[in-house]
């Protein structure tokens, strides 16, 4: 039986990613000319030195961040969708993201109660990402350790869902207690964003994205037979127990560092991979990881200049461009599909 080719499918969406990048590296308060991007891109000097200085320092960076965040988050969706078997899964589920809210939670809302010590003596540029990377860490420490004493996969589930209340019950006393202008701050940070990384914090954010993707090529098959079930799997002689822990760091690492970068950012990764299955019309993660990987990144490109909001100074929330975006196409699955599959 000959496999389908999605060698077109791939090209359109290259093409696409690629149109995308450069007009996402357009679209910003100062208008710059299509040449001088150009000029810059290919390393000759714009007509203003300042032009150069914010292509190649803020919208260069900025549209390589949307590609990390969109295809990261796509991804861990697409393997915590196959995971527990269930449409409605998300990288979010399992509590990571509450955890590096809680740890930045803690950096700027806790100054109130630590008397201003922690804010104070020890915020540097890198503070937010650390507090919230150890924020997603004990997190993720904890669904881990739960993992490997319970036997059921939705059991994990369940017990993520309550870690992220716990954490969110925590935030939500701190918010309580805390000043004005530090809940402002922590406000500000849970709206996203993806135009404060530096080229040195955008490497390291690059290093663990590699990490985390290379991660998944060993689990593909492990991927394809869990779609079954796990007893399936079992009778294939997949190991379920050391995929599923795979999976779980994966996604983990991947949610922990995107959210200690970018902020939590919602419904990408609960939307893209079923407009992947929808576009690939094919469960074999084979084709469906590069897929979700390459319409995530299209998807927050897309969403990322329209937060620009063309011709304006104005930037509007990315994790609300996100919702807005994510939400309609979710129900529109549903209207039009009567039921999503996995």
């Amino acid at each position: 039986m000959n496999q389908p080719n999605y060698k077109k499918h791939f090209l359109l969406l290259s093409v696409l990613l690629i149109l995308l990048f450069f007009a996402n590296i357009s679209l910003g308060s100062v208008a710059i000319p299509f040449q001088d991007i150009f000029r810059v891109l290919i390393g000759e000097n714009s007509s203003k030195e300042s032009w150069e200085i914010i292509i190649l320092n803020f919208r260069i960076p900025k549209a390589i961040t949307a590609i990390l965040v969109g295809s990261g988050l796509s991804v861990s969706g697409l393997l915590m969708q196959t995971l527990f078997r269930n449409p409605l899964a998300g990288p979010f589920v399992l509590g990571i993201s509450s955890g590096a809210s809680l740890g930045v939670a803690l950096l700027l809302l806790g100054s109130s109660l630590f008397g201003g010590f922690l804010l104070s003596e020890t915020f540097t540029h890198w503070s937010l990402p650390i507090a919230a990377s150890l924020g997603a860490f004990l997190v993720l420490s904890a669904v881990i350790i739960t993992a490997n004493s319970v036997r059921n996969t939705m059991s994990i589930l369940i017990i993520g869902l309550m870690f992220g209340s716990f954490a969110s019950a925590i935030i939500s006393v701190l918010s309580y207690f805390s000043e004005a202008t530090k809940l402002q701050q922590f406000l500000f940070w849970s709206f996203g964003s993806l135009g404060n990384l530096s080229w040195n914090e955008l490497l390291v954010f690059g290093v663990f994205y590699v990490i985390a993707m290379c991660g998944i090529f060993p689990i593909l098959k492990s991927l394809n037979s869990l779609l079954l079930g796990e007893n399936y799997a079992k009778s294939l002689g997949i190991p379920i127990q050391k995929s599923r822990n795979i999976i779980l760091i994966i996604t983990s690492l991947l949610t922990g560092v995107i959210t200690a970068f970018s902020g939590p950012i919602a419904f990408v990764g609960l939307a893209v991979p079923h407009l992947a299955r929808m576009f690939f019309t094919t469960s074999n993660h084979k084709i469906l990881v590069p897929a979700t990987a390459v319409i995530g990144a299209i998807v927050l490109l897309i969403c990322d200049s329209i937060a620009q909001l063309p011709t304006s100074e104005y930037t509007l929330p990315i994790n609300a461009i996100t919702s807005l975006f994510g939400a309609p196409i979710v129900i529109w699955l549903l209207i039009r599909k009567k039921k999503l599959f996995v």
